[in-house]
């Protein structure tokens, strides 16, 4: 039987510092650009929409829909090698971005594209977490 990914620590830097933080508050944290209103994820200084430098962080809901998945059978890179089968995802978060993840509490099969799904986070002692999500 898989267990459950031990996901490597996260390197949080100058641009991911906030949404690694949040995660490891049990926030899921994205960026909006100030000046035009676009929300983005992946973390960066500069809005991918108009360039601008007026990024703010928000605490964003955790609920998305999975956009397209597919169930990993076969990974020999520890420790990914025991927790498969797996599903890896693009969940389609409520405020618009992506974001490339793992969905838990439920077996492979069972996965839907346009299956609602919610935020959990996996810990680690450094305050970081990783998100993952799960059936809503």
């Amino acid at each position: 039987m898989a267990r459950e990914i031990e996901h490597p620590k996260p390197v949080a830097d100058q641009e991911t510092r906030g949404y690694w933080e949040g995660a490891g508050r049990h926030e899921l944290v994205l960026q909006r650009c100030r000046r035009c209103g676009t929300v983005q994820h992946r973390p960066r200084a500069l809005c991918v929409t108009c360039l601008g430098g007026e990024i703010e962080h928000f605490v964003a809901s955790g609920r998305g829909t999975v956009w397209t998945f597919t169930v990993t059978e076969q990974n020999q890179v520890p420790p990914f090698r025991d927790a498969t089968p797996y599903v890896l995802a693009y969940v389609e978060l409520e405020e618009g971005p992506r974001l490339l993840t793992n969905v838990v509490g439920c077996p492979p099969d069972a996965v839907r594209i346009g299956m609602p799904v919610l935020a959990e986070f996996r810990a680690d002692a450094d305050g970081l977490a990783v998100p993952v999500f799960r059936p809503a």
